[in-house]
């Protein structure tokens, strides 16, 4: 197979990929009562499909993709432009820990280490992120003080901690048992 071809085929996974990711965040779940604004979605799972069939840069391409795509056709003004960069960076922060721990090593033992690194990274990184950008924007551009509404720490440690602690979790079992029936198929990719 020809360099232009792998690279061909490359491009058209990506592009694929891309668009299952964005198709995805239309389908979105409340996991916690009383926050109906931090919404679930499993766009992340084709971006793992990638870092597992390609590699890490392509999987960041097709988050990127799937980003641009989002605030293209499908903005809802300052919660979009302010929550899409937090979800960016959530999910470069996830992708990373299963790059770095489980990608050069795949067994279980390293998927659960990555996967809780991924939590855990996740996690605290969108408790700084919601603290020091989000919250601040909110209230500036979007008229919602959720310190004033709300409380910072009831926000922070009611709301944010618990909604991404179990959203690593739950893309962490999902992700296994998706890899593990689409592993025959990849294996021939």
């Amino acid at each position: 197979m020809s360099t232009s071809t792998t690279h061909t085929r490359k491009m058209a996974y990506i592009a694929i990929l891309s668009a299952i990711s964005f198709l995805l965040m239309y389908v979105q779940f409340q996991i916690l009562p009383g926050a109906d604004f931090l919404k679930l979605d499993f766009s992340i799972l084709p971006i793992l499909i990638g870092l597992v069939v390609l590699d890490l840069k392509s999987s960041l391409v097709i988050l990127l993709i799937r980003s641009v795509l989002q605030l293209l056709l499908n903005n809802n003004g300052p919660s979009s432009m302010i929550g899409m960069p937090m979800n960016v960076i959530a999910y470069i922060l996830f992708i990373l820990a299963m790059a770095i721990v489980w990608k050069k090593n795949p067994t279980v033992k390293t998927y659960v280490q990555a996967s809780l690194l991924g939590t855990i990274s996740l996690t605290l990184g969108m408790l700084v992120l919601n603290y020091v950008y989000a919250m601040p924007m909110y209230a500036t551009f979007a008229n919602f003080d959720v310190g004033k509404i709300l409380g910072v720490g009831n926000y922070l440690f009611g709301m944010v901690l618990p909604f991404n602690f179990i959203q690593g979790i739950i893309f962490s079992v999902v992700f296994y048992f998706v890899y593990g029936a689409l592993k025959p198929i990849l294996k021939k990719i």
